[in-house]
């Protein structure tokens, strides 16, 4: 018998570490978790994984962790986009020094936050990355810390995609904005300003794509990044009908969201302020170019639109399943 192939995932529990946890065991991947509370988690969770006690922010947790493993997610954020400045950095570092340790390939997945709107609206790999955020100047660093890990071995991949959605993901645009999560769909919050397009990416299609880059490793350098184009909504109106469709309502009418109240309240209310500082992504159109990846793959994994929102919905708990 040949011995499954070991993953550690840091971030299980939220939606691209769960989505990637279920798609590695899918494969056949041994998935480890880590997670501070991991006796409650192999209660409430049977879903296969291997929880680990230990925390991402404690670098011998990790590495203890990554043991024997061929692979690191590194799906792991500071919850409510908060004290990025004091958490992103210190836990790449530990994914990094983990990686080291067991040999296994780090797998990111990516932001847009990395680029200027303003400066380029088609960034592919290779485009500067001149952040006009913390967080984009945060995650430039992130990256940059992974390339150069990628000198002395460490291998990384790097899949950047557009504003996640997906069954699993209650932390989200599309699941506290646009629509809420466990409430009936009655109408849609659009924070888009009109005519401005808007990249979306389903959570199950970015897990696939990263299955079939992690399958061709025989293929990939020491630091590899991939844009995915998901699902691109030219003028915001295709997300929005689509939410019409799969609730029943197809003349669902769509609402502005109410910036002028998150300007008002961000000097009070930190998850506000850290929301207006990545309001820029919906005002000006950024559309990720994903012809490298299509050149690798063939064909990028992609769900149907109305089948990607319907199945979100009904994992929210907004619609009947």
């Amino acid at each position: 018998m040949t011995q499954r192939k070991i993953a550690l995932v840091l971030g299980a529990t939220g939606g691209i570490g769960n989505a990637m946890a279920q798609k590695l065991m899918q494969r056949g991947w041994q998935v480890r978790a880590l997670h501070r509370r991991a006796g409650e988690m192999a209660v409430s969770n049977s879903s296969g994984i291997e929880w680990r006690q230990g925390d991402a922010m404690q670098a011998q947790d990790v590495i203890a962790a990554a043991e024997g493993a061929a692979l690191i997610v590194h799906a792991v954020n500071p919850p409510g986009y908060r004290n990025w400045a004091q958490l992103v950095l210190p836990m790449i570092d530990n994914s990094i020094a983990a990686a080291r340790a067991s040999g296994a390939r780090i797998v990111l997945p990516g932001t847009v936050y990395n680029y200027d709107a303003d400066a380029i609206l088609t960034p592919n790999e290779a485009s500067p990355q001149k952040p006009v955020t913390r967080k984009g100047a945060i995650r430039v660093q992130l990256e940059s810390r992974l390339q150069a890990a990628a000198q002395s071995g460490v291998r990384t991949l790097v899949v950047r995609a557009g504003d996640f959605f997906g069954p699993h993901l209650a932390n989200s645009w599309f699941s506290q904005g646009l629509v809420k999560a466990g409430q009936p769909v009655k109408r849609v919050v659009y924070p888009g300003k009109r005519g401005v397009g808007h990249q979306w990416a389903y959570l199950p299609d970015v897990a696939e794509t990263m299955m079939q880059l992690i399958e061709r490793e025989a293929e990939l350098g020491a630091f590899e990044t991939f844009h995915m184009n998901g699902h691109w909504d030219a003028d915001g109106t295709e997300m929005v009908a689509a939410i019409g469709r799969a609730s029943g309502q197809p003349d669902l009418r769509a609402w502005a969201f109410p910036w002028w109240l998150v300007a008002l309240t961000s000097p009070f209310v930190p998850l506000f302020r850290e929301m207006r500082e990545m309001s820029y992504l919906w005002r000006q159109p950024l559309h990720m170019d994903n012809r490298r990846l299509l050149k690798l793959l063939g064909k990028e994994p992609h769900t149907r639109l109305d089948e990607a929102v319907r199945t979100t919905l009904a994992g929210i708990g907004c619609i009947k399943a």
